[in-house]
């Protein structure tokens, strides 16, 4: 394995993981970290009622250091649940560079309005990237199915991003619908906007857990 395939996440780095069956990743925090293995503590939350990773799943880990976006393959090798879930991933092949600007995402709190059926449904952004967001919506009606294209504006505090979205993966809780959202065709210099405001909400992450 050459110097590149060899690169890892550090401890507390912020990285997605990906089940290949999944279209949906899942945010993480890096807890340890060695040649051959990766420890990740999973914000699950969102996906209390289902079971995201089983043993000898294989899944991709995706995080980004000073210069580049890495993609590492790795499997599922034991699942810790309870209030405190963790992975234990076993490396089976090296780190690649990737051009994915939009796969670094952060938990965010703002706003956030989706149009389905004519009808304007708010609710709360759970975390962002340049590729989409997950969020919570007040449910109205039936929810949309994947592959549904909707009207999308997110609230960011220096002002509104508004595209096209499709539904890649929603789920019903009750009134509310958890969506995942990817967006389409959104304009680069908005792209930038979402970027700059991703890099600070895990600089504010990393302040608050430091």
């Amino acid at each position: 394995m050459d110097a590149a395939g060899a690169v890892r996440p550090e401890v507390d780095d912020e990285a997605e993981v990906t089940p290949r069956d999944h279209r949906y990743p899942v945010s993480t925090r890096v807890e340890d970290v060695t040649s051959g293995a990766i420890v990740v503590r999973p914000s699950v939350g969102d996906f209390a009622d289902q079971e995201v990773v089983r043993v000898g799943d294989h899944v991709q880990v995706i995080w980004r250091d000073s210069s580049s976006v890495w993609a590492l393959p790795a499997q599922v090798a034991t699942v810790e649940r309870g209030a405190a879930p963790r992975w234990h991933l076993t490396v089976s092949g090296p780190a690649e560079p990737i051009q994915r600007r939009e796969a670094v995402r952060a938990r965010l709190a703002v706003p956030v309005t989706a149009v389905l059926h004519s009808v304007d449904l708010g609710g709360g952004v759970l975390d962002l990237s340049e590729g989409g967001i997950r969020a919570v919506l007040e449910g109205f009606g039936h929810p949309p199915l994947p592959g549904t294209v909707v009207p999308l504006t997110v609230h960011l505090e220096d002002g509104d991003v508004t595209s096209r979205a499709e539904v890649v993966w929603h789920q019903t809780r009750g009134t509310r619908w958890w969506v995942s959202l990817r967006f389409l065709d959104l304009p680069e210099r908005e792209q930038d906007r979402v970027r700059r405001r991703v890099f600070q909400a895990m600089r504010e992450e990393r302040a608050r857990t430091s």
